[in-house]
C-alpha cells in the first residue's frame, strides 16, 4: 500500500459577515470572521489532524511530528485581500485544530523552572501573508485589465444572456428580500441572502423556501463563468494559475527527500477552487464541482510513494465540500487512479504564474519607470527623466570645456553654477537614476 509522504491543503475560509465584490472589477469590501466561521475552520483542522497526523489513519503522513509542531515540516500561507481578516482568522482556527494545545509544549529554565506556553500549551505556528492589495499569489484577479475584459466578455456572451433571461423571474420576486440591492445576474446576491439567513432570525422566518437554493445556483453559475476559461492558460483561470506556483514548488520540495517539508496549508477564498477544478479537468466527470464551494471546504493533494521497487511519487486529489462528509477522491486529466507527480508537473508547470513579471504579462499591465500607477510614482518618474536629461547636459558641458583645455568635473559644474534647482536635480539623478526597481511577486513560499 502506498505511503503518504506529504500533503498540500487548499482551504476555504469559514463563515464571515456579508461580503461584496464589484461585479466588473472584483474589488472587495471589508468583511470579518464570525464565531461560526472559527468553529467551522477548527472542525476542518481537527479533521485534517485525524486524517493525516493520526498514526492509525491510512493517510498518516510518514515522518511527521504529530504532537508538537516542527515548523520546518509545516508551511502556512493565508490570503491577504479584501477577505484578509476573515481568512487569516480561519487559518489560525485550522491550525488550532491541526495542532491543539499540548502540555508538553514547555521549556525548562536554568533555575529548573518549567514554563508551559499559554492556554495549556498553545502551539504558535507562523502564518505568512503578503501585504494587503499585492497578494498576486492568492488574489491575482484584482487590478488586472485583462481579467476585467474577460468579465465583460462573459457578460456579453450568449450563454450568460440566456441565463440572465431565464433568471428574470427569480430576481423579480427576490427583490423584496434584498432591500434595494441590484437584482440581476451580474450582481450575485447570494452572499447577502446566505449571510442574513444564517445570522438574522427575523429574515430566516420570512425568506420563502427554495430562494436560497436558487440564489446559490445563479451565483455559482456566475462565479464559475468568471473564474474558468476554455483554455487552461486563459485569463479566466488566473486564480488557479497563480496558486499553482506554491503548489508545484511544494510538490518538488516534498518529493525531495532531503527537504523536511511535509504539510502545506494555503488558506484562501473560493475562486482558486473553481479554476483548479477546470484546469485539472475534474468538472468533466463531476459537473457539480462547477460551483462555489461551501465555507471551510478543502482540496487535498496527497503525495504518495509505493513500496520498493516502485519509488516514484504519485498524486491523489481529494475534495471535501464544507464541514459535513469526508474527503472524496476525484480523478484528474481523465486518469482513473492516481497520477504520477512528474506528469502533473509536466501538464501544468507551463501555465503557472510564478512572478510579478508573468502576472503583468498575463494581465496586460506595463510597469517600470513609464508604467505609472500613482501620483507619487508619476512625480518620481518625472523627476527621474528631468534629472537624467540635466545630468546629460552637465556631462556635455564638461566635455566641451575639456575640449577647450579646461579640466572640470560634473560636480564642479553644479557647484559653480550653484542654483538650488541644479543641486536638487543632481541629487535626484543619484537617487533615482542609480536605483533599479525590483518588482516583488507576493508569494513567500516560492
Amino acid at each position: 500500500m502506498p505511503e503518504v509522504h506529504g500533503v498540500l491543503i487548499i482551504a476555504r475560509n469559514g463563515d464571515r459577515t456579508e461580503f461584496y465584490q464589484d461585479p466588473y472589477t472584483y474589488e472587495p469590501s471589508y468583511t470579518e470572521s464570525t464565531p461560526l466561521g472559527a468553529v467551522e475552520s477548527h472542525q476542518l483542522g481537527s479533521y485534517l489532524r485525524s486524517t493525516y497526523l493520526n498514526p492509525s489513519s491510512p493517510s498518516y503522513i510518514k515522518g511527521i511530528h504529530a504532537d508538537l509542531v516542527q515548523n520546518d515540516q509545516l508551511a502556512v500561507h493565508a490570503k491577504a485581500g479584501g477577505e484578509g481578516t476573515a481568512i487569516f482568522d480561519s487559518a489560525i482556527a485550522v491550525l488550532q485544530g491541526l495542532y491543539p494545545p499540548n502540555s508538553n509544549n514547555e521549556i525548562e529554565l536554568a533555575n529548573g523552572t518549567k514554563i508551559v506556553t499559554p492556554l495549556g500549551g498553545y502551539q504558535y505556528v507562523p502564518v505568512e501573508m503578503a501585504p494587503s492589495g499585492v497578494d498576486r499569489a492568492l488574489e491575482p484577479w484584482t487590478q488586472c485589465p485583462a481579467f476585467e475584459q474577460h468579465i465583460k466578455d462573459v457578460y456579453a456572451s450568449k450563454g450568460f444572456e440566456e441565463t440572465a433571461t431565464s433568471a428574470e423571474r427569480f430576481f423579480s420576486v427576490v427583490r423584496d428580500y434584498v432591500f434595494g440591492r441590484p437584482t440581476e445576474l451580474e450582481n450575485a446576491i447570494y452572499d447577502y441572502i446566505n449571510s442574513q439567513l444564517t445570522h438574522n432570525q427575523t429574515y430566516a422566518y420570512r425568506l420563502p423556501p427554495t430562494y436560497i437554493e436558487q440564489a446559490h445556483g445563479y451565483a455559482s453559475y456566475h462565479e464559475n463563468a468568471i473564474f474558468s476559461d476554455k483554455e487552461i492558460g486563459g485569463i479566466g483561470n488566473i486564480a488557479g494559475r497563480t496558486i499553482l506556483h506554491p503548489i508545484l514548488h511544494s510538490l518538488e520540495r516534498i518529493t525531495f527527500d532531503s527537504d523536511p517539508l511535509k504539510f502545506l496549508l494555503l488558506e484562501t477564498s473560493y475562486q482558486p477552487f473553481i479554476s483548479l477544478f477546470h484546469m485539472m479537468e475534474m468538472v468533466n466527470e463531476h459537473p457539480q464541482l462547477a460551483a462555489i464551494p461551501n465555507h471551510a471546504s478543502a482540496l487535498a493533494f496527497e503525495i504518495l510513494r509505493g513500496p520498493p521497487p516502485e519509488l516514484r511519487e504519485f498524486l491523489r486529489i481529494k475534495f471535501k465540500n464544507g464541514t459535513s462528509g469526508e474527503f472524496e477522491t476525484y480523478p484528474i486529466f481523465g486518469h482513473k487512479g492516481d497520477i504520477a507527480v512528474t506528469e502533473f508537473l509536466y501538464r501544468l508547470e507551463n501555465f503557472a504564474i510564478s512572478s510579478q513579471k508573468q502576472w503583468e504579462s498575463a494581465c496586460g499591465v506595463h510597469s517600470g519607470y513609464f508604467g505609472i500607477t500613482s501620483a507619487a510614482e508619476s512625480m518620481n518618474a518625472l523627476l527621474t527623466v528631468f534629472s537624467a536629461f540635466l545630468l546629460l547636459g552637465m556631462f556635455a558641458l564638461a566635455w566641451f570645456k575639456r575640449r577647450r583645455g579646461t579640466s572640470v568635473r560634473v560636480h564642479d559644474v553644479v557647484s559653480r553654477s550653484n542654483p538650488r534647482w541644479a543641486r536638487l536635480a543632481y541629487g535626484w539623478s543619484l537617487a533615482y537614476c542609480g536605483q533599479r526597481e525590483i518588482a516583488t511577486f507576493a508569494m513567500s513560499l516560492g
